[in-house]
């Protein structure tokens, strides 16, 4: 593969400062991880936007989230025919293999994916309706959720879009029927969440109430 170049300096720099630092001060329990394999108690499926830093959020130590991201955290519905493997066979792992007891899904203030979508069903991003578009097509995944909110003001819409990307994912999850039958046995529960990256917030969906709440 010709196209593949060396690390650049900074990163190279920063392993061999993990490596003499954290790593060597943790030695043993990095090997217990890699021998007696892993055994995370929660699933977390994130967006990838690089602001959004899990790990530190619930200061998680290596080997306790079994962390996916993807575009806008989002989880398509259950389709064994269909083309949205990544994400579902990352949910089956977790459930059918890791046994995990919790899946969170966390989604984010400022989600440009969760802008294109609101863009895109809007007709404002002509774009992202391309069938050559790879967002587009996974947002398409939003559009039930975009349809809820898109008589409220505008101001407040894209956020509101956010949110209702947690459900619409939770909604799916419950597609999937390991995981219903999980949920419905008491050896799964599912979770929604909400951050603001700009004021730290934290807030969380609370079925009873039907909106999210701070923590």
């Amino acid at each position: 593969m010709q196209n593949a170049k060396p690390l650049p300096s900074y990163l190279i720099q920063r392993y061999h400062g993990w490596r003499a630092t954290t790593y060597s001060d943790n030695k043993a329990w990095y090997r217990r991880l890699a021998e007696s394999g892993q055994h995370p108690r929660a699933m977390v499926i994130s967006c990838c936007d690089s602001r959004v830093h899990v790990t530190s959020i619930f200061g998680a130590d290596e080997g306790e989230f079994f962390i996916h991201r993807n575009i806008a955290n989002l989880v398509p519905p259950y389709t064994p025919d269909g083309k949205n493997h990544g994400t579902s066979a990352t949910v089956e792992y977790a459930v059918q293999a890791l046994k995990v007891a919790h899946i969170v899904v966390l989604g984010h203030s400022n989600c440009g994916g969760i802008k294109g979508c609101h863009d895109m069903c809007s007709g404002t991003a002509p774009e992202l309706l391309e069938s050559s578009s790879f967002v587009g097509r996974w947002m398409d995944i939003l559009r039930p959720g975009f349809e809820r909110v898109k008589d409220v003001d505008e101001a407040d819409r894209t956020r509101a879009l956010e949110k209702e990307a947690v459900l619409i994912s939770l909604e799916n999850l419950m597609t999937f029927p390991f995981v219903k039958t999980a949920v419905e046995d008491d050896r799964l529960t599912i979770h929604g969440l909400w951050t603001d990256v700009g004021e730290g917030a934290l807030e969380q969906y609370d079925p009873a109430m039907g909106r999210f709440v701070k923590i």
